[in-house]
């Protein structure tokens, strides 16, 4: 896995919390249900690039 898409997962997994932190804030239940998509995604990413990592060996 290359450090861009590492920043760029971890970053998704990040823009996720803020984004259901501030729909929890405004009562937006779309806004924060937006936020945990965007964190599961993010959290999918990261698992799959690990796992090809570990096929390369």
């Amino acid at each position: 896995m290359s450090v861009g898409q590492m920043i760029k997962h971890k970053t998704q997994v990040l823009k996720g919390l803020v984004t259901e932190r501030i729909g929890r804030t405004t009562r937006n239940r779309r806004l924060e249900r937006r936020g945990r998509i965007d964190q599961v995604s993010g959290n999918l990413k990261q698992s799959g690039d690990n796992a090809k990592d570990g096929f390369k060996l």
